[in-house]
C-alpha cells in the first residue's frame, strides 16, 4: 500500500489498523542529540485518546507508547525511531453488521474498489485511530522546533453553528474546554448543541484553527513545494478534513486589493513589520517571518446511530444502522493531530532549507584554520 509516508527529509511512516495488533510510526531524518522521552510524547497523545469526555468515542484505550529504537540516554540518535502503541479495547463484534456492507461517508467503497479488500473492522487503515502515529510523530517534531523558539497551538473555533468570539478568546481556557474552544461561552452552547445532535443519534462538523509562531521567514519554495501547499495536503491528509484555508481564505475572493495587501509599517521598537496579516504569514509560497496561521474545516462524523441507506456488496440497498462507539463530533480530538501535521511540515522544510544558501553549508562545512 502506497501513500503512508509523508516528508522528504524529517520523514515519517504510519502503519497500522484501529483493530489491529497495534498502531505505529517510523519516524526517519531527525537530527541526533534532541532531548525526547516517553512522557514527551504521551503529553501529545493523552490529548487525542478516545474516553476524555461525552463527547468522544467510549472506547477504553490508554494509547501508551513505546519507543523501539532511535533514542539512546535520553537523546535522538539519527537513526529511525520507531513508536509503537499496542490496541487494547478492540470490538470487532460492533461491526459484523456492516461486513458486507459500505457505510454513506465513510472509505468503505472506495478501498473495496481499489484493492478488491477492505477491513470492516472500524474502518481498518482508513480509521481516525491512524492519526496516533501522526501526533506521535509530531511530538518528535515539536522537540526540535522547541529547540528553535518555535511553537505551534491549535483550537478549534467553530462547532456547527457556534463559532468563537475573538473579542473573548483565551487560549489558555482552550484545553480545559470540553470542546476544546478558547472561548467560555462559546464552549458551554456549542456543548449544549451537541448534546442536540447525540439526542438525535447524529454528529456535528466543526474548525480547527492553527498559529505557528517564531517561524524564520524563507521556508517553502517557490513553485511546487510551496509551505502553504504543502501544508495543505498535510492537513487535507487527515481523514474528514474538506476544506484548508491559510491566512484570511476563501474570504480573499470578496476583497480587492487594496483590501487584502499587507501593507509594512515601521513599530515602535523600530523594526519593520506588516500592518495586518491576511497572507497568513506565507507569500510567494514561503514564510514571511510573521505568525503563520491556517484553518481545517472537517465534516460531521460519519458513524451515527439513525438507520441509513446503505450499499451492499450484493448491489442492493438496504437500512441499517452503525453500532459500535464514535465521537458526535471529531474536531476536539483533531486538535493535536492539526498540530502534528503543522509542525512535521514545518520541521521538514527547516532541514530541506538548509540547502537554500552557500552560507548556510558554510556555517556547519567550513573548517576552521587552526589544527
Amino acid at each position: 500500500m502506497a501513500g503512508s509516508t509523508f516528508g522528504t527529509i524529517f520523514r515519517i511512516s504510519t502503519w497500522g489498523e484501529s483493530h489491529g495488533k497495534g498502531i505505529g510510526v517510523v519516524v526517519d531524518g531527525c537530527p541526533a542529540g534532541i532531548t525526547l522521552s516517553e512522557d514527551d510524547i504521551q503529553k501529545e497523545l493523552d490529548r487525542r485518546k478516545p474516553g476524555q469526555n461525552r463527547y468522544t468515542t467510549a472506547r477504553s484505550e490508554s494509547d501508551s507508547v513505546e519507543i523501539l529504537s532511535g533514542v539512546f540516554e535520553g537523546k535522538t540518535t539519527g537513526t529511525p525511531i520507531s513508536l509503537l502503541v499496542r490496541n487494547q479495547d478492540q470490538r470487532s463484534r460492533d461491526y459484523g453488521n456492516i461486513s458486507e456492507l459500505y457505510r454513506p461517508g465513510h472509505a468503505d467503497i472506495t478501498f473495496d474498489r481499489k484493492y478488491g479488500f477492505r477491513d470492516y473492522r472500524g474502518g481498518g487503515r482508513s480509521s481516525g485511530r491512524e492519526t496516533i502515529g501522526r501526533v506521535a510523530a509530531g511530538a518528535v517534531a515539536k522537540r526540535l522546533l522547541a529547540e528553535l523558539g518555535i511553537t505551534v497551538n491549535a483550537y478549534v473555533s467553530q462547532i456547527g453553528p457556534v463559532s468563537i468570539d475573538r473579542d473573548r478568546m483565551d487560549l489558555s481556557f482552550a484545553e480545559k474546554s470540553p470542546v476544546r474552544m478558547p472561548d467560555e461561552e462559546a464552549s458551554e452552547r456549542a456543548s449544549a448543541y451537541l448534546e442536540e445532535c447525540m439526542r438525535a443519534q447524529d454528529s456535528s462538523g466543526g474548525v480547527i484553527e492553527c498559529v505557528a509562531s517564531g517561524l524564520p521567514a524563507g521556508l517553502g519554495e517557490t513553485v511546487f513545494d510551496k509551505l502553504d501547499a504543502d501544508l495543505a495536503k498535510a492537513v487535507m491528509s487527515i481523514g474528514a478534513v474538506k476544506a484548508v484555508e491559510i491566512g484570511d481564505g476563501i474570504q480573499v475572493a470578496s476583497r480587492r486589493g487594496s483590501e487584502n495587501n499587507d501593507c509594512y509599517q515601521r513599530a515602535e521598537d523600530g523594526t519593520v513589520c506588516k500592518a495586518t496579516n491576511h497572507s497568513g504569514g506565507i507569500l510567494g509560497g514561503m514564510s514571511d517571518g510573521s505568525p503563520l496561521f491556517l484553518r481545517a474545516s472537517f465534516k460531521p462524523t460519519p458513524s451515527i446511530a439513525q438507520l441509513q441507506s446503505m450499499l451492499g456488496r450484493d448491489g442492493a440497498c438496504h437500512q441499517e444502522s452503525i453500532h459500535g462507539r464514535h465521537d458526535p463530533i471529531i474536531v476536539a480530538r483533531a486538535v493535536p493531530v492539526v498540530e502534528a501535521m503543522t509542525m512535521l511540515t514545518i520541521a521538514d522544510h527547516l532541514l530541506i532549507n538548509m540547502s537554500a544558501r552557500m552560507d548556510y553549508l558554510k556555517k556547519v562545512y567550513q573548517k576552521d584554520n587552526e589544527c
